[in-house]
């Protein structure tokens, strides 16, 4: 968090307490049906400087409350025909939360005093009850109900301040990722035009290594992390010799084992960027074989991160259905067929059949906007 932000919160929460601790509104509802004991306690309440509405019943308090008058007491009778002053407790509190409920009873009974503090209420008395006690009773509650709303407003005020700093962060750190992936992006860009063949090539791996793991049902921050590692998986093939990258035939041993150096400079290239590091294992592993034939570490089975698995499937895909130096493009079909021979061997069988699922939808979307055309 930047020193003005921080600030800035300083000031808004020293503002929220020194406005919790002005006065507060002086306004009482009196629930009780009996009219002689809401006119005698509204008497008193006035002549110390309170507002006070009352009312007869449950539902005329809780028309009271809801008619947009802010009280800050709610003085109410434990039993009233029809809704029970414990009954009503809940509901005016749910209209408005920061109500403070105090009990009246003229019944000595603990389990009702128990069960009217439980429903909310903050305090209990008998009744007769002296007035000033009552008073004192009054304004200790308000006193209460003042500290735990001023608590509530600080807590508020900082859930704010954090979820709205969370979405500076992450708005700050999408913009430096989108910096550096748009710098590796021209690197990539660079040593693909060096290739008519391969333009496009990690663009195209990206986009179907996303369609996979969307198909699997994985979580939408892992699908675009794993699209993520699609778009920078070759930055390493910068430092490997054109004449081995352009080779029209076999490679020799050695020009192979030049060639594999390609994910260890990947890896190197893209470490220092802190904040896409949870892509670089699917970028280290992403020439493992399932059977552990693959490199640079042997791993075998789920060994492999999940990026790494589905980024060498579309890697070979794409690579069997683009045009070469030396061949032509094989068509989407046949790559399915010579794929599917290695699925459980060089590839995991399930990101296989997710992988072929992806395809045929795409073939069969072309298709359907072909004879859309043709209409």
């Amino acid at each position: 968090m930047t020193e003005h932000s921080g600030s800035t919160t300083a000031h808004r929460i020293s503002q929220l307490l020194r406005g919790a601790q002005e006065p507060l509104v002086r306004r009482v509802l009196i629930v009780d049906d009996e009219e002689n004991i809401r006119t005698a306690l509204a008497r008193f309440l006035r002549a110390r400087g309170y507002e006070v509405t009352d009312a007869e019943n449950a539902d005329q308090a809780l028309a009271a409350v809801r008619g947009g008058d802010k009280f800050a007491l709610m003085l109410c009778d434990v039993r009233m025909p029809g809704m029970t002053g414990v009954e009503l407790v809940p509901l005016v509190l749910d209209i408005d939360p920061d109500i403070a409920v105090m009990m009246l009873t003229a019944v000595n009974d603990a389990s009702t005093a128990t069960e009217a503090l439980a429903s909310g209420a903050m305090d209990y008395l008998m009744k007769p009850v002296e007035l000033k006690d009552l008073e004192r009773a009054i304004e200790r509650v308000l006193h209460r109900r003042a500290l735990i709303v001023e608590q509530r407003n600080v807590e508020r005020l900082i859930r704010e301040e954090v979820a709205a700093r969370t979405d500076e962060l992450m708005a700050e750190r999408r913009a430096v990722q989108e910096m550096s992936v748009a710098v590796i992006d021209a690197l990539i860009n660079a040593q693909e035009a060096k290739d008519v063949f391969l333009r496009g090539h990690s663009q195209r791996v990206a986009d179907l290594a996303a369609s996979v793991a969307s198909a699997l049902s994985l979580d939408d921050e892992l699908v675009e992390d794993i699209r993520l590692a699609g778009r920078v998986h070759d930055v390493g093939k910068i430092g490997i010799r054109e004449s081995v990258l352009n080779k029209p035939s076999a490679l020799t041993p050695e020009e192979f084992d030049h060639v594999k150096e390609s994910v260890r400079l990947s890896v190197e290239i893209l470490s220092p960027l802190k904040h896409i590091a949870r892509v670089l294992p699917y970028i280290q592993d992403h020439q493992e074989h399932w059977d552990g034939s693959g490199y640079p570490r042997g791993l075998v089975s789920t060994d492999i991160a999940i990026g790494g698995r589905i980024l060498h499937l579309a890697d070979a895909y794409d690579a069997m259905t683009s045009r070469r130096a030396f061949r032509e493009p094989k068509s989407p079909q046949e790559a399915i067929e010579v794929l599917s021979k290695q699925a459980g061997v060089q590839f995991d069988p399930d990101v296989f059949q997710a992988f072929k699922s992806v395809v045929q939808r795409r073939k069969s979307l072309v298709f359907i906007d072909l004879d859309s055309l043709d209409a």
